[in-house]
């Protein structure tokens, strides 16, 4: 985010360069409803949920609306060239669902293939380049869309009606919001050098035909050729994208670019259909829940022993916030660490705790997190109560360690905010968790001709080495994914409600802002938009010098006291204080929490919006 800065430009209509994130630091209100609420980056994208709220349309419905939304008003963190995830709560059945919508890499390549284009060996430690066609696999949110409607909408509303917001925002125009501005200003030298298609989501200026560039803040901007896309989806279904015009632009533009895409990519996906898979979760037991935060489940008594924390399974990464909170909670049950009071929030021994914990999950995760059609392991060994137990042996209460699960490999704990999540619930009681990226900046940069979509650079994230990583790149292979929604239950599975629908996006952000977030609530009794507004820490990747490991380097936000910063370094902590515009590094999240009314018994969600993002949370 540092470098980002430098590019803007002062010209802007409303001028963003050179000042700070936050000039005037304004006071945001948990948003109330009993209808139900979407909470986003971005309110147009936002007002495109509610609109499918108030039309009749349920949480699943309103998810495709805001993501399409957000592919128009946010390109360069989202959009239909990448990959969602989602989770949704169905209040009927008390049932949590997890969707995978993430796509492959061109089944007809070898990791031999792309070693020898990158010019590497087995034994050099690099990932395929971002910007690299090669880094391109097939887009699983057009199909992720479809099945999100199909198995979890109302059945009311058609995807022509769920699409026609997003769909009028890109044939009619819509004002750039600040931040958007900021990453799409930032993002403009990559696209031009991609492909030849960048025009497609630049502006032109008025007396300067040849001339493109990013829009500036409260600027209007169009993308037809993006409507024309969803269109295609909307009328067409899978169809309409996996084959056809479509199709052909994506294989087209990345064959002219260096890539292997095939047409038989595409329609292999369209073919396989949704990919319901088991999600998994953990009860948290530690911290003195039933003393913080209780809250009235669906019978109006009150679930004091627990929280659920739900993770969509891998190959996303959510099982690194499971991890974490497991071994917290074992750390307190043998004494290594305190059960913390409310004025323990954001002190050296609790962030010491929670870097630790986190630590050792990403150790793991950076070596198990894999496809899970060629993983080794189940998700459930990794987050068995001995298993966790033997990892918390690592934590030492006094100092900084290097955590390793004896394989090679460190923590892949970088830092980018360059996805989309968002949470919407209903009047009905239902809760989607939803998330759709094109990984880092604008993905791949690559546009296919005619679509005003970029391709994701999804398979940046495989290892090309050892050959024994469970994470190998492989032909039709799903990589390690950094995006993952996130949801909170109470009460056992006879009696199970819905409690909170949140995320925090920001690559490998994500399972570090689950963790707070939710202890931010659950420990230290804040509510939604507290959680998401207290100050947070991210930790980054360690560094291999020679044969030892370097510890990473831990960016705490500013608003952490100093004290508490000197303790940390102290313990052998890598601290970089973090200010202004760099906070992005820290992600953008979204919560809505349930409670029922003690007098009326009726159902309330109180919502919140990161207000390190452009967006609100917006009741129905």
């Amino acid at each position: 985010m540092a470098s980002t800065v430098k590019h803007l430009k002062a010209e802007a209509v409303f001028p963003i360069a050179g000042g700070p994130f936050i000039q005037f630091p304004s006071r945001r209100s948990v948003v109330h409803s009993t209808k139900g609420i979407v909470a986003c980056t971005q309110p147009l994208a936002a007002e495109a949920g509610q609109r499918i709220l108030k039309m009749g349309g349920n949480a699943a419905d309103a998810a495709v609306a805001v993501a399409a939304a957000l592919n128009m008003t946010e390109p360069s963190s989202t959009g239909i060239g990448g990959d969602i995830f989602c989770l949704y709560f169905d209040a009927k059945t008390q049932k949590v669902h997890a969707l995978n919508g993430s796509g492959r890499s061109p089944k007809n390549t070898t990791v031999e293939q792309i070693r020898g284009e990158l010019g590497v060996s087995a034994s050099t430690r690099v990932k395929i380049p971002s910007h690299s066609a090669l880094a391109v696999t097939v887009p699983g949110a057009p199909a992720g869309w479809v099945d999100t409607v199909e198995k979890f909408g109302s059945g009311k509303l058609s995807l022509e009606q769920i699409l026609t917001p997003a769909i009028e925002l890109g044939e009619g125009g819509f004002p750039v919001s600040e931040l958007s501005a900021t990453f799409w200003q930032a993002g403009e030298e990559d696209l031009k050098r991609a492909s030849p298609n960048f025009r497609e989501l630049l502006k032109r200026d008025k007396n300067a035909s040849q001339f493109a560039r990013a829009p500036r803040p409260g600027e209007i901007i169009r993308n037809p050729a993006l409507a024309k896309t969803f269109r295609a989806l909307a009328t067409e279904g899978k169809k309409g994208f996996y084959t056809g015009r479509i199709a052909q632009a994506i294989v087209d533009v990345l064959k002219l670019t260096g890539g292997y895409m095939e047409l038989s990519d595409l329609e292999d996906h369209m073919n396989q259909g949704p990919h319901e898979t088991k999600p998994i979760s953990l009860k948290f037991r530690g911290q003195n829940i039933s003393n913080t935060a209780p809250q009235r489940v669906a019978n109006g008594s009150a679930d004091g022993h627990f929280v659920e924390l739900w993770e969509h399974p891998p190959n996303g990464q959510g099982i690194v916030a499971l991890m974490a909170l497991g071994i917290l909670e074992e750390l307190e049950r043998t004494g290594k660490i305190l059960t913390f009071a409310q004025e323990d929030h954001n002190s050296a021994p609790y962030l010491h705790a929670v870097i630790e914990a986190l630590r050792i999950a990403f150790a793991d995760a950076s070596w198990w997190v894999t496809d899970p059609e060629h993983s080794p392991v189940k998700p459930e060994e990794l987050i068995s109560r001995p298993y966790l137990a033997e990892r918390a042996k690592l934590f030492d209460k006094d100092k900084a360690q290097n955590h390793t699960n004896g394989q090679p490999g460190p923590s892949p704990a970088q830092n980018h905010s360059d996805t989309v999540y968002f949470a919407v619930t209903d009047k009905d009681g239902n809760g989607m968790s939803f998330i759709n990226s094109i990984y880092e900046g604008f993905g791949s940069s690559i546009i296919p001709q005619g679509c005003g979509f970029t391709l994701q650079n999804r398979g940046s994230n495989f290892n090309l080495g050892p050959d024994d990583h469970p994470n190998i790149y492989k032909g039709g292979k799903r990589p390690y994914h950094t995006i993952i929604p996130g949801m909170i239950t109470h009460g056992e599975e006879s009696e199970r409600a819905l409690h909170s629908v949140f995320g925090v996006m920001g690559g490998f952000m994500q399972p570090q802002g689950h963790v707070q977030v939710l202890l931010n609530m659950e420990v230290f009794g804040m509510n939604p938009q507290q959680a998401l507004d207290a100050p947070r820490i991210c930790i980054a990747a360690g560094v291999p010098t020679g044969g030892d490991k370097q510890i990473g380097a831990v960016f705490v936000e500013e608003g952490i006291d100093e004290t508490v910063v000197k303790v940390l370094a102290q313990m052998g902590h890598d601290v970089q204080v973090v200010k202004g515009w760099e906070r992005g590094i820290f992600g953008r999240g979204q919560v809505i929490r349930r409670h029922v009314d003690e007098e009326s018994g009726l159902a309330v969600f109180s919502g919140g919006s990161d207000m390190r993002g452009d967006g609100c949370a917006l009741p129905a």
